[in-house]
């Protein structure tokens, strides 16, 4: 019997690891890694997704941007339909990650840190990207919040929902499966490359640097990381990131002791041993000025 749930699951894990896209090709995909037996990551437009399938049925952490809800329905069906999502935990407000409450929520339990319902209630925008959001309908708002932390026990798994405070934004949850040995550090990791910060929705570098030093002290060398972007990676990725973070405010840190104004700083800008991680969209100026301002 073991040996013939091995070989189901690795041909499943093959099934998976193929794109799953709608009956337009031309449309934007998911592609589908399994963790484990219950645990999938769907990797789309914009933040990651974490599935959870199982007796109890589906649970999403993150739902990607509105116009990716048809292909995300597509994805959940093959798991289970989509009848059977009981969950939606959102790391925090950006519609990268909550654009699809609207078209699954309905019947659905929206998790997330009280400041989440809080802005999604309201308009907001992100100046930076030029992106602005309308207040979202009540069945696509959190309904179940809280201030420091929950848990939800759901497909033979404890989810810890742990809120990192003034990091990424005012509203992060970082989500720990103790039986599975995964976190999901929502926005609290971009990996391999520079992070967003949004220090207009109340987030803070050096805030976010210390956040991420207490996930590692939570989490061990076999731990599975999944990052808000990008693949998934493990205690040493998350070290590494660690590193760089603090790297990067420190030499940021001693040009402002030194009187350089944020230009000046932009102009000498960082070290080249730094280099490596300026392939996302946050580009090195832009990442100096996170720092600067964030000081």
């Amino acid at each position: 019997m073991k040996k013939s749930l091995t070989i189901m699951f690795a041909m499943l894990a093959a099934l998976l690891s193929a794109q799953l896209v709608t009956a337009d090709q031309h449309q934007a995909a998911f592609k589908a890694t399994p963790i484990n037996q219950t645990l999938t990551l769907l990797q789309g437009k914009g933040g990651n997704v974490l599935l959870s399938q199982g007796e109890d049925g589906l649970l999403i952490i993150d739902d990607d941007y509105a116009d990716m809800a048809p292909v995300l329905k597509t994805a959940l069906d093959r798991y289970g339909e989509q009848k059977f999502l009981k969950y939606i935990i959102n790391t925090h407000w950006h519609g990268d990650h909550t654009g699809a409450n609207e078209a699954l929520g309905q019947g659905v339990t929206i998790v997330a840190h009280e400041n989440v319902r809080t802005r999604l209630s309201q308009p907001q925008e992100v100046a930076l990207f030029k992106m602005k959001s309308d207040a979202y309908p009540k069945h696509a708002l959190p309904s179940l919040t809280y201030p420091d932390s929950m848990q939800i026990h759901f497909n033979k798994d404890k989810l810890t929902l742990q809120h990192l405070a003034n990091g990424h934004t005012d509203g992060d949850t970082v989500v720990f499966f103790e039986q599975a040995n995964v976190v999901h550090m929502g926005d609290h990791l971009f990996y391999p490359m520079f992070p967003f910060v949004d220090l207009a929705s109340g987030g803070n570098v050096l805030a976010y640097a210390n956040n991420v030093g207490g996930v590692l002290d939570y989490i061990d060398d076999k731990t599975v990381v999944i990052p808000g972007h990008g693949p998934l990676t493990n205690k040493k990725g998350l070290t590494r990131f660690h590193q760089m973070l603090n790297g990067t405010i420190a030499e940021v840190q001693a040009m402002h002791t030194a009187g350089r104004s944020l230009e000046q700083a932009q102009q000498q800008g960082l070290t080249k041993q730094w280099d490596k991680w300026n392939g996302g969209f946050i580009k090195q100026d832009l990442w100096i000025s996170f720092i600067y301002q964030s000081l």
